[in-house]
This record gives C-alpha cells, sequence and structure tokens, in this order.
C-alpha cells in the first residue's frame, strides 16, 4: 500500500500512472457511447461521441496549456481505447439497455478521473492554483460539453441544474490541496479528488441543490445605498444647520 504522506518536492513534478489516464479515457468513452445509445445513433455517432467523451477534455487543455504533448496525439492506446469501447458498446448494446442510471454514473465518474488527471498534469508543469483548478474543470466538462454542441444543444454546464461543473471545481481543489498543502501521496489525493467530485454530485441529487440562474442583486444593493446616501446629505444639513 502507498504512504498517505510524502516529501512535496518529489511529489509534484511525477505525474499519475499511465492507467489512470486511461482509465479516465474508458470511462468517459463509455458515459458518451450511452448518450449515443439512447439517441439511436449509428456506429459512427457511437465513435463519434465515445471520442469527445472519453478525448475531448483532455485535448482541451492541452490546447490552452501549451506545455508538454498532446495526451490523445501522444498515447498509443488513447484513440484505439476510445475506439474499442464505442464499438464493443455498439455491437452489444443489451448491457447498456439494463442499467438504469448508468449513464449518470459514469457522467459523473469521468467528471472526477478527467479532473484529477487535468490538475495534475497543471500540477506537473508547475503552474499556479487557479490555472491547475481551471485545467481540472476543462478536463472534467469539456469533453460533455463538445458533446452537447455536436448534439446541438446547449452545453449542460451552462444550463440550470444539479451541481455539475461546481464538482469539478471542489474535486480539484481538493486534490490541489491535498499534495500543495499536504504533501499527501497522488494516489491518495486522487481518491479523495473522485470521493469529492462523485460524493457532491450526489449529495446536489439528494437534495435537489441546483446553481442559480437569473439572479440580480441590484435592487437589494441599490436600495442600502440609497439609504446611505440619503443618511449622509441629512447629517451633513443638520450638521450645517448647526454651524
Amino acid at each position: 500500500m502507498p504512504e498517505l504522506f510524502s516529501t512535496y518536492p518529489e511529489l509534484a513534478a511525477v505525474s499519475l500512472p499511465t492507467w489512470v489516464d486511461l482509465a479516465s479515457v474508458i470511462v468517459g468513452s463509455a458515459g458518451g457511447v450511452a448518450v449515443a445509445r439512447a439517441r439511436h445513433l449509428d456506429a459512427v455517432g457511437f465513435v463519434g461521441l465515445a471520442l469527445l467523451c472519453g478525448l475531448g477534455g483532455g485535448l482541451i487543455r492541452d490546447v490552452m496549456m501549451q506545455v508538454g504533448s498532446v495526451y490523445m496525439l501522444d498515447s498509443p492506446f488513447a484513440i484505439p481505447a476510445s475506439v474499442a469501447t464505442a464499438l464493443v458498446a455498439f455491437l452489444f448494446p443489451q448491457p447498456l439497455d439494463r442499467a438504469g442510471s448508468l449513464l449518470e454514473w459514469l457522467d459523473i465518474a469521468a467528471v472526477a478521473l478527467f479532473a484529477l488527471v487535468g490538475c495534475d498534469k497543471a500540477l506537473v508543469h508547475g503552474l499556479h492554483l487557479a490555472s491547475c483548478l481551471l485545467m481540472g474543470i476543462m478536463t472534467g466538462v469539456g469533453g460533455g460539453m463538445l458533446r452537447d454542441v455536436f448534439l446541438g444543444e446547449v452545453p449542460r454546464i451552462f444550463q440550470r441544474s444539479n451541481l455539475y461543473a461546481v464538482c469539478a471545481l471542489a474535486g480539484s481543489a481538493a486534490y490541489y490541496a491535498a499534495v500543495m498543502g499536504l504533501s499527501m501521496s497522488k494516489l491518495w489525493a486522487g481518491l479523495l479528488c473522485i470521493a469529492v467530485t462523485i460524493g457532491l454530485r450526489r449529495w446536489s441529487l439528494r437534495f435537489d441543490v441546483q446553481t442559480p440562474a437569473d439572479v440580480d442583486l441590484g435592487p437589494r444593493v441599490s436600495a442600502p445605498v440609497r439609504r446611505a446616501a440619503r443618511l449622509v446629505r441629512v447629517t451633513r444639513r443638520r450638521a450645517e444647520r448647526r454651524r
């Protein structure tokens, strides 16, 4: 069993094992093919959504970072694993049909894994906190965002719904704090990231916690400001009369 804590200088510069990246690709691709099955798409649709969901977020991350290699092009396993996942699901769809809530679980599991690898890559290349969190979020939700765009829908993260992108943010923040603040082993920090992301998502679904929309704080802010300004004017007038 790996150590819970390690020394920081050796920790941040070491990437997560390759199998973590590959697992995130397979889980993300599985989420894409679940959507393809629900939409009754053809084989091209299965492969397309698998590639978008399995590799899209990482591609956005790598283009934004512009350091290191592009994972989907550099890895000899990423694209074949995503395509194989799509073809297996297309040829043997019955497990998808029998799994009721599989899509929801695959979706948030993919977000958790992608947030983990995205934040970790930013850490490995020495980016600061805000950049690490942004890379975690973009890797976590980028594939799903591309999927929605290709399906002609408003991306899910832009709609009022149960917590989604916020979960990726929380998981990335937990991972960063565990590695940089507590010098925790990356494996245990990764498990923490996954637990926080999935746990927060399930909590939001359980209690129907949704992101706010159509917020207007103008009236609430302007009313006290007007009262304060009125009070200042009255105070000044009284002071002038006393003189």
